[in-house]
């Protein structure tokens, strides 16, 4: 088992995926920078709403186990939820 299967874009990933009705039109990528990690999640604007949740809950909790994902190997990890443009 890798790092890569087990570090904050996999956790940010599946848990997006499993969220949304359409998991094949949800793009994931990772970049790095000199403040860390940064994971832009792009889904398309019918299913933004249950990737942000109520009042940003489930964004909340999205960023929050992608930074303890990211806490493991020392890495910053920031978390950035777009709307893809139809």
């Amino acid at each position: 088992v890798s790092d890569s299967e087990h570090g904050p874009r996999a956790v940010v990933e599946v848990l997006t995926k499993a969220l949304v009705d359409r998991p094949d039109v949800v793009q994931v990528t990772e970049s790095h920078g000199k403040n860390g990690v940064v994971i832009a999640v792009t889904v398309p604007p019918a299913e933004i709403g249950r990737v942000l949740g109520r009042q940003g809950r489930t964004a909340a909790a999205l960023r929050t186990l992608a930074a303890a994902a990211g806490e493991k190997d020392g890495t910053t990890v920031t978390v950035d939820i777009r709307e893809a443009r139809a």
